[in-house]
């Protein structure tokens, strides 16, 4: 989506997602607030690339080869990906999704999507 400006109630949960994965002590929740992250940047490349550099990040201190591998991966499609608008809407970002399966939004975020 090109273009698109991102709304600030967006913007807003997006950072604070991104926030509450970055100081959460809990592995299981850092996980779960960049999964949630993720589905929010779907439509804008760089936040989308973002994140999943941060994703990347996680699983080389949690010394995860697969998810880093499987990050390196997402980090170079995401881009274009979110550019073609060619994400699978819901898809929480991780390496053990496969990057073209869609998943059911969570209510709240399809919501704050849909109104932003």
């Amino acid at each position: 989506m090109i273009g698109r400006p991102m709304h600030a109630a967006v913007r807003a949960a997006y950072r604070a997602e991104m926030d509450a994965a970055r100081t959460n002590g809990d592995s299981e929740q850092r996980w779960r607030h960049l999964e949630r992250a993720h589905i929010i940047s779907q439509p804008w490349p760089w936040l989308h690339t973002r994140n999943h550099i941060a994703m990347f990040a996680l699983a080389i201190a949690q010394r995860d080869r697969r998810e880093a591998i499987g990050q390196v991966v997402r980090i170079i499609v995401a881009a274009p990906g979110s550019a073609l608008r060619r994400y699978p809407e819901g898809n929480t970002g991780r390496a053990r999704v496969s990057l073209t399966q869609p998943i059911p939004m969570p209510a709240d975020l399809a919501e704050l999507l849909t109104a932003g």
